[in-house]
């Protein structure tokens, strides 16, 4: 068992940064791949970054590619994700999540997820 627990999520105007967090406690953090996604009102669930086991791997998707970076303190049991350059359209929910599969595993082999910090950007 694994929890999670995101924090950082804020009101911040387009342009600007934020740095969430994701605190694991539980088992051995490093044996799960882990990812950011997030939830906009109306919208589906979308994965915003994903990162391997030992940090070394990374993904991305399109629509954050350069402005997001997703690391992880295996040491600290942290998952970080630094956003740069927010847009309105970056407003959502964000979730932590964890799998004990593959870092590019579907949303559904995600095993556990955390509570969702509310980011919402004004323009």
């Amino acid at each position: 068992q694994v929890q999670l627990v995101e924090s950082g999520g804020r009101l911040v105007q387009a342009g600007g940064s934020l740095r969430l967090s994701c605190a694991a406690s539980g088992r051995t953090f490093s044996s799960y791949a882990a990812a950011w996604f997030r939830q906009a009102p109306g919208k589906e669930r979308e994965v915003v970054a994903r990162i391997n086991r030992s940090g070394g791997t990374t993904y991305y998707s399109d629509s954050v590619k350069s402005r997001f970076t997703i690391s992880r303190d295996n040491a600290k049991n942290t998952v970080n994700l630094q956003m740069n350059s927010l847009k309105p359209e970056d407003t959502a929910v964000y979730y932590c999540a964890a799998t004990t599969g593959g870092y590019f595993s579907p949303a559904g082999r995600y095993d556990y997820w955390g509570q969702g910090t509310q980011v919402t950007v004004s323009s």
